[in-house]
């Protein structure tokens, strides 16, 4: 298991194309990673208030220096950090993905 920070992203990347070819729902249970193979499944766990959710990982991005994981609007919204921004999180990979990037 991983602990680190979680962000989230929303509104101005809804219906652009992920780094996976996706179109990004901001609504959607995803999120990005910097490493994980695309589809992989992760909950992710509050650290604050212990709520958890469960993410497929659909996107990649740069990550700041501490945060582990970027979750979309909607995943954030049900584990309620998105007041916060960013909180500490613990990360369980479910399964890996096999979906590799598109170039």
């Amino acid at each position: 298991m991983l602990r680190g920070i979680a962000s989230w992203y929303g509104g101005m990347f809804n219906g652009r194309k992920t780094a996976s070819g996706e179109r990004f729902d901001m609504n959607a249970m995803t999120a990005c990673h910097p490493t994980l193979p695309f589809g992989s499944l992760v909950r992710v766990v509050n650290l604050d208030n212990r709520k958890s959710v469960v993410v497929r990982i659909t996107d990649r991005g740069y990550l700041l220096d501490g945060r582990v994981i970027d979750l979309s609007w909607g995943a954030a919204q049900k584990i309620k950090m998105t007041k916060d921004g960013i909180v500490p999180v613990q990360l369980e990979v479910i399964s890996m993905g096999k979906t590799p990037a598109v170039k």
